[in-house]
């Protein structure tokens, strides 16, 4: 039950991409951004308000411009310019960069089994994003590779933070100021090029408010707060495979929404990079099974 529950606000996650593309491919991932982030920080503020003590306010900001304004921007842009089942099966290859950057920074050795099936996800990448294979937009590709690198530092941050500050309230003020600074940068944005703001505007269209209320109310509202309020009564393990929906919600999104197609051979890579990313877990958990079942009774 705790498995499935995890999977719900990832493979909304996972829709994202197909959703975009589908609903909203011609708006500016700024403005996008910015009408993701703030109006579901508001509301998650209504929902249990908070306030943040003025010694917290300095790594509230910096959260809301790495893990909001930053990464939702380049989750845009990665939305409007990469099929929606290689961004969302990309994405799975955060815990190797994640391995990476501890061992870099704080000298942290991954285990033998992180590092074997790290090399393994980082190869069959290698494959599925070949040019001579597939074609790639390289800026989504770049944007994918920035994302990943938010959701590594941004983590970091947060663990850093311990209990010092309230879950909750970090979720809501890094929305809530992370939101206000895409707004401020689209309305700048909007200055040098007017044309999509006011297309956008212009053309609204019951097509583009559903996309909205989808990714507002599903993805961010709802996603978050199922996420958070899960972090406080799962395990590690159970997020592992639940995110799992994560990149088959973009597979099956890009099938139905855009009329996405793969050959057999990558919609296998795809298939293993999945399972490589979530091996490490069952190896662990199928050890521990053994040597419970293998330990003398007493």
């Amino acid at each position: 039950m705790n498995i499935f529950l995890a999977m719900i606000p990832a493979f909304f996650w996972g829709t994202t991409y197909a959703m975009t593309q589908f609903s909203l491919p011609d708006w500016p991932p700024l403005l996008l951004g910015a009408l993701r982030a703030l109006p579901a920080g508001l509301v998650l503020l209504a929902i249990k308000p908070s306030l943040p003590k003025k010694a917290d306010w300095p790594v509230l900001i910096k959260l809301g411009a790495i893990n909001i304004a930053l990464f939702f921007s380049l989750i845009f842009i990665m939305a409007l310019t990469l099929p929606s089942a290689i961004s969302g099966v990309g994405m799975i290859s955060v815990p190797v960069f994640a391995m990476l950057f501890h061992w870099a920074i704080n000298k942290k050795r991954p285990s033998s089994l992180q590092a074997i099936f790290g090399a393994i996800l980082i190869i069959l990448a290698w494959m599925l994003f070949d040019p001579s294979a597939i074609s790639l937009n390289p800026v989504g590709l770049l944007a994918m590779l920035a994302a990943i690198s938010c959701i590594v530092v941004g983590s970091t941050i947060i663990k850093a933070l311990g209990t010092r500050i309230h879950w909750w309230t970090v979720l809501t003020w890094q929305l809530i100021i992370g939101g206000t600074l895409l707004l401020i940068a689209a309305a700048i944005h909007a200055q040098f090029a007017p044309e999509q703001y006011v297309t956008a505007i212009q053309q609204f269209s019951m097509t583009n408010g559903f996309g909205l209320s989808w990714i507002i109310l599903l993805n961010t509202v709802l996603g978050y707060i199922m996420y958070v309020w899960l972090l406080q009564r799962m395990t590690v393990v159970d997020f592992t495979f639940g995110g799992i929906a994560n990149p088959i919600a973009g597979i099956v999104s890009g099938m139905v929404l855009l009329g996405e197609s793969f050959t057999p051979h990558q919609y296998l890579l795809m298939a293993s990079m999945i399972l490589a990313s979530i091996a490490p877990t069952l190896i662990q958990i199928l050890r521990k099974k053994m040597t419970n079942t293998s330990a003398p009774e007493r």
